[in-house]
């Protein structure tokens, strides 16, 4: 008997370990590659600055905001007039046209001022310093310097709203070394209107 169950055990463990090695060659055999990837270009790379970071308005420019949006919704070209020739220094046209025959002259044209500041100041605005004045510079990308314009400077997401708001031919011109060349407004943070202009001449 005890010969017989020595057998039996012996029989039931080559049954295991052959199972076992049916099980092993069955087995996926599977690699692990590790790729290696450069850093994307920093022009690609999305702008992770949270917008929690942007400067805030001061008082005195929100101020100066809600008395714009005062004569947009009037739709007033005469109180807009008036208004930029109270603030110092403003402004409109390098030709040197007063304010409202510049924007009389525009809207002739088909291009309505009061449109085209309302949807200026919907949008994202910019910071920048001049002459240790803060100054929000409308839209964001027009308070980028020359250099810092150039669309080989910009990130992805920047790259795209510059082409939105100048085009091609804008972008041309911002090659050139010329400044932002689309419409664009800035309020100071003493709250004056500092300028409202479409013309590629620098204003600042």
């Amino acid at each position: 008997m005890d010969a017989d169950r020595l057998i039996s055990i012996r029989l039931l463990a080559g049954i295991v370990l052959i199972a076992g090695l049916v099980a092993c060659g069955e087995e996926d055999v599977r690699e692990t590659v590790t790729l290696q990837v450069e850093q994307a270009p920093e022009y690609m790379v999305p702008n992770r600055e949270p917008e929690s970071v942007r400067t805030v308005l001061s008082a005195p420019a929100q101020e100066k905001i809600s008395q714009l949006r005062g004569i947009i919704e009037s739709n007033s070209l005469r109180q807009l007039t008036r208004l930029a020739s109270s603030q110092s220094g403003f402004v409109s046209n390098f030709a040197g046209a007063s304010h409202g025959e510049h924007w009389d002259l525009l809207r002739r044209t088909g291009f309505d001022p009061i449109l085209r500041l309302d949807e200026l100041l919907d949008g994202p605005y910019g910071v920048k310093m001049v002459a240790g004045e803060t100054w929000y510079v409308w839209p964001e990308l027009a308070a980028l310097e020359p250099e810092a314009l150039l669309p080989e400077r910009l990130n992805f997401s920047q790259r795209a709203r510059l082409e939105e708001l100048v085009g091609e031919a804008g972008i041309a011109q911002v090659r050139e070394g010329r400044g932002y060349p689309g419409i664009r407004t800035a309020i100071a943070e003493d709250g004056r209107w500092l300028y409202y202009v479409h013309e590629i001449t620098g204003e600042e």
